[in-house]
Parts: structure tokens; C-alpha cells; sequence
């Protein structure tokens, strides 16, 4: 790699764009054997030349390239509104994707900004999502430091650790336990669940948003725990959903000033400006009951002899250790943080859509039901490969109306350099779903819903699966593959 400053004989440094590593290593040599000479000095002052000159060519390295990085720039962004505050003023907490894009609008697709000393990337594009996320993961696939995270008690979930051990059991945890064969055995539970949410439907109509809730609440707690959810205000479910609520408001960017400046969580309870103890103590208080209290109804039941085929059930009986059982009990917890709350927001989506958006598509895709599946019976799992208009339908749903409109922040490992601009050591970099899901270039009228776009010339689905909406390279969501 070529640096701009080379080692002469009087030790000074000079500039010099063409010189490598290897010139000034061997040009550091010829001088220390010329200074090793009898006539000069001793073996011993010629090691000491040789540190000194090793030591000081490192030093010029460091310098140049610090000075080379610089030199560069952050990429493009809103100006600041305050300079030691940054952009907090004018990070949105309600609905901030839509505010992203148009800021990817106004200045490209890498945007800057930055809360306190915590600088933010946001990528709009699927070209810079692909070359950081993807070819470049050794550097960004790390995740930030939340310390409202750990004082919320949610310093088990999977998707925002860093790499480490505990990582790498609850990754293992989710193969082992969702893989494509494991997965099918959960299906006879979770057709009969998602038959109670029909027959819910058929019965009492008015009531399909307490229906769709209870589905997707009831298919990871039987699948994950054994348990039966109650039809409403179930106890289990409250608490969760709730935990999970104040911990995605706290995640994002500027809602909580202790994720920017951490020394505020040592702040005493009573001082100005530290009520988000108060908060973080109660959210701790229902994410603890989140991961145990269910786990413990599993554990009981097991023991009375009258437990169901569940995941905790079939694992349990495995774990060696104590930190077996903990890994477990947190999977668990996150398996209902993962699913519930995704297919609760998928389903809403496709019940809006097809009554108020695109009748012309619900009347398509039933059509194409009758077709393949008649209409004595319901559909079944093995249907899905007969019915391609009811997956391109599913796909659009998903880039129409994503579950996840902002990807979790990952953290940049080191400086890098992308496009001519500084990515500084520490970023956060936010892939913006919502702008991905919309970009003119690749789907002719955004706005509008349309499976047919997911269709090839010969009548064949294409290869856009939409799977970014779950995330990139290895952050990629593990909960793409629970069973659902």
C-alpha cells in the first residue's frame, strides 16, 4: 500500500506519493547496516538506530494516514441545529423513515447526521446497502452499544448484541431449532391456530383486529411455550407487548439521550433529566417477567407430566448448565419479540389493503385460490407452490407496506472510506427500508400496489424475494425464519 513519506539519512521525512512500505523498509535497512559499520558505532547503538527508525517510520505511517482521513469528508446532510447537540433537534420520532427519504431526496442516498458526539449514516440506496452491509460485513455487521437497551432489561436480544459468545449460542439456538426440517412439526399447531382466527372472523367480524392479534400472539406461544393464550387480555401478552413497545420507541435515533451520551445512566434517580430511570426500571421489571414467567409455566408442566410439543419442551431436556437454561429461556422471549409482533403488523397490512387498496387483487388472488385449492377444503402449506399470484402478492405486501421501515443500526468497526466519503469508526449506519421499498428505479410507481411487478416477461416470479426487508448479510433477521 503505497504512504507519502519515506526515511532520510539525517532522519528527517520527506513526502513522496510513490514510495511503499517495502522502499522505506529496505531503505531503513541500508541505513542501519551503513550505521552498523566498525567505524561508526556499536552493535548495540546500531539496535537502538534500528528501533528508533522502525518506531519513527510507523509513526509517519500513522500521521500520513490519519492526515490522508482527515482530509476527507462525512457524507452530505441537514445543517446542523445546535454544535454540541448536532441534529437532535430535528431527528423525527414519529414515522423518521419518511423523513429520511426525503433528506436521501435533497442530498443522495448517503445522508449524515449526527446526535451529539454520535455520528448516524442512512443508506437509501440498495447499491450502498449491498457494498457496506454485504461485501464489506467484516466492518459492518457489528451492532451499537444501547444503554437503554441494558437498562430495560433487553440486553438478551439476539438482534441488537455484538459479535461475542453469547451472540454466537442464541444464532446457534435459532438453526437448531427453525430449520426448514424442525419447522415442520410446528405446522399442525399452527394451522389450527391460524383455523380458530377464521372461524373468529366468520363469527364475529367486527372484531378482526382482537382476532389477528390473538393468531399471532397464539401461534409463537403454543410453537415456542405449549401455551394456549387467552382470546383476550391475555396476561402473557400484555406484558410482552408492552416491553416491547417502550423498547422500540427508546431504540430509535434521539429518543433517548442516554444512547449518545452514556455517562447520563450513572445520573442519581432525582437529578434533572435522568426520568428515564423511572421508565427503564418498569420496562426491566415487565421484560424480566417477559422471559420468565412463561418459561417457568413450560418448566411446570414438563414436570407434571403434561407438557406439549413446544421448543422450550423439546431443548430443555438438553441443557447441561445452567447458562444452557438461560440461553434457552432468552431465545424464547425473543422468538415472541421476533414473531408476534411482525405478523401481527403483516396481517393488518393485508387486511387493509385488500378491502380499501386493491380490491382488483384480493378478487385475483381468490380466484386463482379457487383454482388450485377448489372450494371444499382450505389451503394447505403444500398449495404454496401452485399458487404464484398469492406469493407475488405477498412479496409486494412486504415491500409495500414493510414490517421493519428502518433496518436496526449496525456499527462500523473502523474508519472506512465509501465514495469518496469518510465512514468514521463508531457510525451507526441505518438502512432505510422505506426508501429501498420505494426507489423508482427498480419499481415503476412506488406507490401503487402491484404483484404483477414481481413477474417476469414469461409469466414467471423473478428473483425479487424482497428479503431486505428483514435485513442484510449477517444481521439478517433471524426472525425470517421462524415459522410463520
Amino acid at each position: 500500500m503505497p504512504v507519502s513519506v519515506c526515511i532520510l539519512a539525517n532522519g528527517s521525512l520527506s513526502r513522496d506519493l510513490d514510495v511503499s512500505w517495502k522502499d522505506i523498509r529496505s531503505d531503513v535497512s541500508i541505513l542501519v547496516l551503513e550505521r552498523l559499520s566498525p567505524n561508526r558505532m556499536s552493535v548495540f547503538e546500531g539496535y537502538l538506530t534500528l528501533i528508533a527508525l522502525f518506531t519513527a517510520s510507523c509513526a509517519a505511517i500513522i500521521w500520513m494516514r490519519s492526515s490522508h482521513l482527515h482530509s476527507l469528508h462525512v457524507p452530505p446532510g441537514p445543517p446542523l441545529t445546535g454544535w454540541l447537540s448536532g441534529h437532535v433537534a430535528i431527528l423525527p420520532l414519529t414515522k423518521p423513515w419518511k423523513v429520511y427519504t426525503e433528506w436521501a431526496h435533497k442530498y443522495g442516498s448517503l445522508v449524515h447526521v449526527r446526535a451529539f458526539n454520535q455520528r448516524i449514516i442512512l443508506l437509501s440506496s440498495m447499491e450502498d446497502c449491498i457494498e457496506l452491509f454485504e461485501k464489506r460485513s467484516s466492518l459492518y455487521s457489528d451492532r451499537p452499544t444501547l444503554p437503554i437497551s441494558d437498562l430495560m432489561g433487553w440486553d438478551f436480544n439476539a438482534g441488537i448484541m455484538s459479535y461475542g459468545p453469547r451472540w454466537r449460542r442464541q444464532r446457534r439456538l435459532f438453526q437448531q431449532m427453525f430449520r426448514k426440517a424442525t419447522s415442520l412439526a410446528y405446522r399442525p399447531e399452527q394451522t389450527r391456530k391460524v383455523n380458530d382466527m377464521l372461524y373468529g372472523l366468520l363469527t364475529s367480524p367486527e372484531d378482526f383486529r382482537d382476532h389477528v392479534q390473538t393468531m399471532s400472539a397464539a401461534v409463537v406461544m403454543s410453537t415456542t411455550y405449549g401455551y394456549d393464550i387467552e382470546p383476550k387480555r391475555d396476561y402473557y401478552i400484555e406484558i410482552a407487548e408492552e416491553a416491547i413497545q417502550r423498547m422500540a420507541m427508546a431504540a430509535l435515533p434521539g429518543a433517548a439521550m442516554v444512547n449518545h451520551i452514556p455517562i447520563l445512566r450513572y445520573l442519581p434517580t432525582w437529578f434533572p433529566g435522568a426520568r428515564f430511570h423511572k421508565l427503564a426500571a418498569e420496562t426491566k421489571l415487565l421484560t424480566t417477567q417477559m422471559k420468565e414467567m412463561p418459561f417457568k409455566w413450560t418448566q411446570e408442566r414438563m414436570k407434571a407430566g403434561s407438557a406439549v410439543d413446544c421448543v422450550v419442551a423439546a431443548k430443555l431436556p438438553s441443557c447441561s448448565t445452567q447458562q444452557d437454561v438461560v440461553d434457552l429461556q432468552e431465545f424464547a422471549a425473543m422468538t415472541y419479540a421476533a414473531g408476534a409482533e411482525t405478523t401481527t403488523a403483516g396481517l393488518d397490512s393485508f387486511f387493509y389493503i385488500m378491502a380499501a387498496v386493491s380490491p382488483g387483487v384480493q378478487k385475483k388472488a381468490q380466484q386463482e385460490i379457487d383454482r388450485v385449492v377448489g372450494r371444499n377444503r382450505l389451503p394447505t402449506y403444500d398449495d404454496w407452490d401452485s399458487l404464484p399470484y398469492m406469493e407475488a402478492t405477498m412479496r409486494e405486501l412486504l415491500r409495500w407496506r414493510p414490517i421493519g421501515p428502518l433496518g436496526f443500526p449496525h456499527r462500523v468497526i473502523d474508519d472506512d472510506i465509501y465514495k469518496g466519503y469518510l465512514i468514521p469508526k463508531g457510525s451507526l449506519i441505518i438502512a432505510n427500508i422505506w426508501a429501498l421499498s420505494r426507489d423508482p428505479s427498480i419499481y415503476k410507481d412506488p406507490e401503487t400496489f402491484n404483484p404483477d411487478r414481481f413477474f417476469d416477461k414469461d409469466g414467471n416470479l423473478n428473483d425479487d424475494d424482497c428479503s431486505y426487508t428483514f435485513g442484510f448479510g449477517r444481521r439478517l433477521v433471524l426472525c425470517n425464519a421462524l415459522p410463520m
